[in-house]
């Protein structure tokens, strides 16, 4: 899988493809002859799909969701775009039972699997890339580290790691409770115990009661956005957790010196967070671990935290607090004083296992992007990551950028087509291409994909350090 790739010229594929049933790996197209494609089932259950361009120039993208995304409205423009380029796809299908059976390392097998039918069906390829969003993310930062053998490189697209980003959230939650249960419960809302955020209930386990948590977060929300203290104690907490202020799809970025505009974002992303309490995911990887709790804090300094925090969140914390005549270090050390939350030794050792977290020691280069208000990532997990691969010596196989845009894996096509062509001249020519925002957006503006790319500097809204960094033994 060595030496540099001849690609094709971009074409638009435009006819919808059927659906065939080619268990034998016979490869047949019914409505687009210019596109092979394969499909079956794996051994546990696992629906796999390949996609072939008449043109292909080689190269295999190996995609946790090809088959549930390659048609969808959202993800689909992207693997058009890349089929367009002469790229081939080989995916699966998240598991029908993946909410409680949860297993990157097992997704990771059943890639190399397709993989290997992609070479019986059609050839070995020249290169193969991991590619992916979200939990598909994960398995390219995954494969790029513990099982790069069958890839050259990953583009890895809003990933989570389970442990951090549990522990993220939990830090904001965490803050959250600590400001605002008084004033719940002193105004009559409800009891403290209304504003759970761990041992809450689980898949299958027959609590009626999550609803109603969920339901008495917002009222504690909402309550919070009608008051200036509130208003200064929810950006805290966001800035504790640090999390985006921006998670609301369909809305603009304030401007962050525009101190108002911020709180009322800061009030409507937790308004848009609040049916997932306690953080985004969290069944999918408590479930894994035998419904343990993955995230804990006990030892954490949050006034430590605190000086992490980007320079843009400080400033609308700050403001926030002076209008309110709050005590800042007051407001801290009350989260500080609030009883600790113990994670479970048993989930940290399963999701300490290869395939299941990440440890940035990468074998193959890898192009990771996040998008500034992803509501079900905070967009610091990646630079988080930057850190850690500095840290263990690897930053020469790792670019990351940083897209301003809102949602979860709602990238353009002129941005995951630029990052995969990135590391496709990086592999070429064993350099990274300049992979500032300047130059992403240019070759992004340049595949002419119909999108506009939206690349940003970090800029304020680069965290000082990542709180929540964790690896095996760490």
């Amino acid at each position: 899988m060595n030496g540099p790739i001849t690609r094709r010229p971009a074409r638009r594929l435009c006819a919808t493809l059927s659906t065939l049933a080619l268990l034998s790996g016979a490869a047949a197209a019914q409505d687009d002859p210019a596109i092979r494609q394969h499909d079956g089932v794996l051994p546990d259950g696992t629906a796999w799909m390949i996609r072939v361009p008449g043109e292909w120039n080689g190269v295999l993208l190996r995609d946790l969701d090809f088959v549930s995304n390659a048609d969808s409205g959202n993800a689909g423009p992207r693997y058009d775009d890349l089929l367009g380029r002469g790229y081939a796809f080989a995916g699966l299908a998240r598991h029908p039972l993946r909410t409680w059976q949860y297993d990157p390392a097992r997704e990771i097998a059943n890639l190399e699997r397709v993989q290997e039918i992609f070479a019986e069906t059609e050839r070995a390829p020249d290169r193969v890339l991991q590619y992916g969003c979200s939990g598909g993310g994960l398995d390219g930062l995954a494969s790029a580290e513990a099982f790069a053998g069958p890839i050259d490189g990953a583009v890895v697209l809003a990933a989570h790691t389970p442990v951090w980003i549990m522990s993220s959230f939990l830090d904001g939650w965490f803050a959250m409770q600590a400001l605002l249960t008084d004033t719940y419960v002193g105004s009559g809302q409800g009891a403290a115990d209304d504003l759970r955020i761990v041992g809450l209930p689980n898949a299958g386990a027959g609590d009626p009661s999550l609803p109603d948590i969920q339901a008495a977060w917002r009222a504690a929300i909402e309550a919070a956005g009608e008051t200036p203290e509130g208003r200064a104690r929810l950006a805290l907490a966001f800035a504790l957790g640090q999390w985006s202020p921006w998670m609301v799809e369909g809305t603009e970025l304030p401007d962050a010196a525009d101190t108002q505009a911020m709180a009322d974002m800061i009030v409507a992303s937790a308004l848009r967070i609040a049916g997932n309490v306690g953080g985004s995911s969290r069944l999918l990887f408590e479930n894994a671990a035998s419904g343990q709790q993955l995230s804990g804090n006990e030892g954490m300094d949050y006034a430590a935290f605190y000086d992490n925090a980007a320079p843009a969140m400080k400033g609308v914390v700050e403001a926030l607090m002076a209008e309110a005549g709050l005590d800042l270090a007051a407001e801290i050390a009350r989260v500080d004083a609030h009883p600790r939350i113990a994670a479970s030794d048993y989930a940290l050792d399963w999701w300490a296992e290869p395939g299941r977290t990440t440890t940035g020691a990468l074998e193959v280069p890898a192009i990771r992007l996040h998008m500034l208000g992803d509501w079900a990532i905070p967009y610091t997990l990646m630079q988080g990551y930057g850190m850690l691969v500095e840290e263990v010596g690897t930053d020469d196989l790792y670019r990351q950028a940083l897209v301003q845009g809102t949602g979860h894996c709602e990238f353009m096509p002129a941005e995951s087509s630029a990052a995969v062509e990135a590391l496709v001249e990086r592999l070429d020519t064993g350099a990274w291409p300049e992979t500032t925002p300047e130059a992403l957006n240019a070759r992004g503006a340049a595949l002419e994909t119909g999108t506009e790319p939206r690349f940003v500097e970090m800029g304020a809204w680069a965290v000082e350090a990542y709180n929540r960094p964790w690896t095996p033994g760490g």
